[in-house]
């Protein structure tokens, strides 16, 4: 198969090692693959759009979470296979397929894989693959991306805003919409919808073991103060933070997502972004085809 890869040179990885795109195309070589690099300044849905038109087979994400939802994105319904080289700093999604971290890994690694199809939520027409957060921690990750690289007096500053921000948190009136629960209206601090459900156990934190279960998930806090944060950390570390007080957890396969305001900030897949209201949900079937690990590939078949 010949791979056409994407690569995103301000991910978190490449910016803290000094990756180029050079190096990348060395160790495809040395791996035996046959594979182009597009390190260019080009948007990066200009290179999606290079990439389906290309000859490739495989096109290969080489960046952060946002870079392989905007790939997946473009390529869904496309006959292109995702491949994920983790260059993030969360690197959410390779670690729910099982793809190592370590770059030299993962790409020795795309020597033995399976093709599996995973689902893929979608908001206003826009594609996810992990969450679309409403609330309260848009604002939090907005100012986490300006201190990232930054020096330890921005980082103090960036706690300090943090502690400030859920402090003085005010809760949002938010129309709850589906055939699957009750409609209603909740004040909320924020509502996270994930595409399919997060596990809960020892050490999982934000982690998912089944991305085909054809649901969304929605995630509803009622309050989230500083205390709260730390109490729902601790208890994710601690395997059972499905069961606070403060959570209301419901599947569904739709949703609708009301507010006052015609456009609200929302955090897709770790990236911040303004979408008009309402905020439509739905759950695409095993929209996107990506390659992982032949073990994980295993695991993902039917009993």
């Amino acid at each position: 198969m010949k791979y056409a890869i994407l690569f995103n040179p301000s991910s978190g990885t490449a910016l803290s090692s000094g990756l180029k795109s050079g190096h990348l195309h060395e160790l495809f070589a040395a791996s035996g693959i046959d594979a182009t690099v597009d390190g260019s300044d080009d948007p990066l849905e200009t290179k999606v759009a290079n990439a389906v038109a290309s000859d490739a087979d495989v096109i290969v994400s080489a960046g952060g979470d946002g870079t392989a939802t905007a790939v997946a994105h473009g390529i869904a319904g496309s006959g292109k296979i995702l491949a994920i080289l983790p260059l993030g700093t969360a690197n959410m999604l390779a670690r729910d397929l099982g793809i190592p971290i370590a770059l030299e890994k993962a790409v020795a690694a795309l020597a033995d894989t399976d093709t599996i199809e995973i689902d893929a939520g979608e908001v206003n027409g826009r594609l996810f693959l992990h969450n679309v957060v409403v609330g309260t921690i848009p604002a939090i990750a907005a100012a986490r991306e300006r201190v990232r690289g930054q020096n330890i007096v921005a980082l103090l500053g960036f706690f300090r805003y943090l502690i400030r921000r859920l402090r003085n948190a005010r809760r949002t009136a938010v129309s709850i919409t589906s055939r699957d629960t009750d409609d209603r209206i909740e004040r909320i601090h924020a509502i996270a919808v994930a595409n399919n459900s997060y596990d809960q156990g020892w050490g999982k934190l934000f982690s998912r073991s089944c991305l085909d279960a054809g649901s969304l998930t929605l995630y509803i806090l009622h309050r989230l103060s500083f205390a709260d944060a730390v109490r729902l950390w601790l208890e994710m570390a601690m395997g059972r933070w499905q069961e606070d007080e403060a959570l209301v957890i419901e599947s569904v396969r739709s949703v609708t997502l009301g507010a006052k305001r015609q456009a609200i900030s929302v955090m897709i897949d770790g990236e911040v972004a303004t979408l008009q209201t309402p905020l439509n949900f739905r759950i695409r079937e095993k929209a996107v085809r990506v390659l992982v690990p032949k073990v994980r590939a295993k695991a993902a078949e039917p009993a």
